[in-house]
């Protein structure tokens, strides 16, 4: 199955956000590619926008420059959605309060497939409230379980996951809280 591009938006325009938080950093491509285990030939092409990256490319890239996927989207006037392999997450809100940004998803995982999401950078946590179906999620040695009503919690600074168990449609919202790099 090709994988789907993570959002509906120019690639361009990501790009160019990309490359400007890139260079304000003084990280070389070669440099970030290799920190985000990918190619420098596909972060080249993500940032010149003749690429549209994954949803866990671009969780990598940000990851390694230290910001939240929505410093390279533009605010949408609607939710924004994005799509990893197993799961759609609709970017309701983004927030900040004193070093911390929040960024608010409503999620939906369908049964049958496993999103595999690369370490976001140190301290970052990820909330999840289920409010159908059955989710195993977090760190990939540690996976947790929640149903309706129950809601999870984990560092999201080590490789973790998304699986809906069962038949039914995860629906959910996540909050990733990202403390903001001094």
């Amino acid at each position: 199955m090709e994988p789907l591009p993570a959002f509906d938006t120019d690639p361009r325009a990501v790009g160019d956000r990309l490359r400007r938080l890139r260079q304000e950093r003084g990280v070389s491509i070669s440099e970030l590619a290799d920190r985000a285990g990918i190619g420098k030939d596909a972060l080249s092409g993500v940032e010149s926008g003749v690429r549209s990256p994954t949803l866990e490319t671009l969780w990598a890239i940000t990851a390694q420059l230290g910001v939240p996927i929505g410093a390279i989207l533009e605010p949408p006037p609607e939710p924004q959605i994005m799509r990893g392999t197993a799961m759609e997450a609709e970017l309701l809100e983004v927030f900040e309060d004193d070093r911390v940004i929040y960024e608010l998803y409503r999620v939906r995982v369908p049964p049958g497939l496993t999103q595999t999401s690369p370490a976001h950078h140190e301290g970052v946590t990820e909330h999840v409230t289920v409010f159908t179906g059955t989710l195993s999620a977090g760190p990939l040695k540690e996976p947790l379980t929640a149903g309706p009503g129950d809601h999870i919690s984990w560092r999201s600074d080590v490789i973790h996951g998304y699986r809906a168990h069962g038949p039914d449609l995860v629906r959910a919202t996540l909050l990733m809280r990202y403390p903001v790099k001094p």
